[in-house]
């Protein structure tokens, strides 16, 4: 194998996770794309030179199963990026346990299952970086909110526990709290250009930018993590 780096992306969709693969593959990276649903990634992984596999985070064999693959493809990952996540809204009374049980499973049990692989595979490498995704809802809860907030608040804290353990061992950990929304053209009952206040929205080749440069920071300035919001966006 190579000494090409290598990024695996995690929840993979059209929007923030797209610009991040354009990203790394435009850098010379190998581009490993996992999803429940690979399908919708064809058009992606042919742009990116990607290989996709199927992965639901929240799953321990099938996390394992990525990373192996990862392994036997490409070698050890340099960049892992965890930006899955799931929302299930409604008013504490109403909502579903059974639904609420999934979605932190997916948002936070599932960052922890990807950030126990990324680290067992990158600590005999000495070196490495992982990413998180985060959101505004994990600095702060909304009402109807209380299953987002649950999620992004334990990813929030796995992420600060991994920077403290890892960051000696020269990994660098990072987390991005995205506040507010992404610029997407592909989400439903949303089209590109149509809204009167285009600055409200977070552009993704923008942030994918940050994630990146989060990569090439030098060990003597690591951030552990790091805000991103339109300017329009009340803080």
């Amino acid at each position: 194998m190579s000494d090409q780096e290598t990024a695996v992306i995690v929840g993979t969709g059209t929007g923030l996770s797209a610009s991040l693969a354009r990203k790394f593959n435009g850098a010379g990276m190998n581009v490993a794309l996992a999803a429940r649903d690979v399908d919708k990634l064809s058009d992606l992984a042919a742009e990116t030179n990607a290989k996709t596999y199927v992965c639901d985070c929240a799953d321990a064999d099938q996390v394992a199963a990525l990373f192996a693959g990862v392994e036997a493809d490409f070698g050890t990952p340099t960049v892992v990026v965890f930006n899955a996540s799931r929302r299930v809204r409604g008013t504490i009374d109403e909502l579903d346990p059974g639904e609420v049980k999934e979605a932190v499973l997916v948002t936070a049990y599932g960052g922890f299952l990807v950030g126990q692989a990324a680290a067992q595979a990158m600590i005999p490498a000495g070196k490495g970086t992982i990413l998180f995704t985060g959101a505004s809802a994990g600095v702060k809860g909304f009402p109807m909110s209380a299953t987002f907030a649950m999620g992004k608040f334990g990813l929030r804290g796995l992420a600060q526990s991994m920077a403290r353990e890892l960051h000696p061992k020269n990994i660098h950990v990072a987390h991005i709290v995205i506040d507010g929304g992404i610029r997407n053209p592909h989400r439903q009952g949303r089209v590109e250009g149509a809204d009167d206040t285009p600055d409200k929205w977070l552009d993704p080749d923008a942030i994918a930018d940050t994630y990146f440069h989060l990569h090439l920071q030098d060990r003597s300035a690591w951030a552990w993590e790091i805000e991103l919001r339109p300017w329009v966006e009340k803080f």
